[in-house]
Formats: C-alpha cells, sequence, structure tokens
C-alpha cells in the first residue's frame, strides 16, 4: 500500500464517502475499486487505438454491435 494524499471538490468528497458507506466499505477502499476500474477503460480504450491502428477503424456496424454486447452483460 501506498498512502497517499489527494484533494477531492467538497461534493465529490461527500459522494464519494457516502457511496463508500452505502457499500460497507472505507473511502480509501471505494476509492481504490474506482481508480481501478477507470484504470481499466483506460487500457481497453488504448487496446482500441491498438488494433484500429493496425486494422483501421471500427466500423459503425461493429460498434452497434459492441454496444449490444456490452447492454447485455450490464443487464445480466
Amino acid at each position: 500500500m501506498k498512502r497517499l494524499s489527494i484533494t477531492l471538490e467538497q461534493s465529490v468528497a461527500e459522494r464519494a464517502a457516502n457511496a463508500a458507506a452505502s457499500h460497507g466499505v472505507s473511502l480509501s477502499a471505494w476509492l481504490n475499486a474506482a481508480a481501478e476500474r477507470a484504470i481499466r477503460v483506460e487500457d481497453g480504450l488504448a487496446a482500441v487505438r491498438e488494433w484500429e491502428t493496425e486494422h483501421g477503424e471500427l466500423s459503425p456496424e461493429e460498434l452497434m454491435w459492441a454496444d449490444k454486447v456490452v447492454d447485455a452483460v450490464k443487464s445480466s
């Protein structure tokens, strides 16, 4: 673990603390999980950019298919 000192906007800090409490975890644990999710998104976007560099941009049809897959995962 690495201890950090961070500054958040007041409203963000309050909402994050409330979200953490509603999940029964510490604010540090909640922020850590949020950072991990953001990093996975960044990694995924980088992978798509790399793929598109090699193979060309995804078509509208491919993007619609991907949206359907994501929607199906969200609703399951």
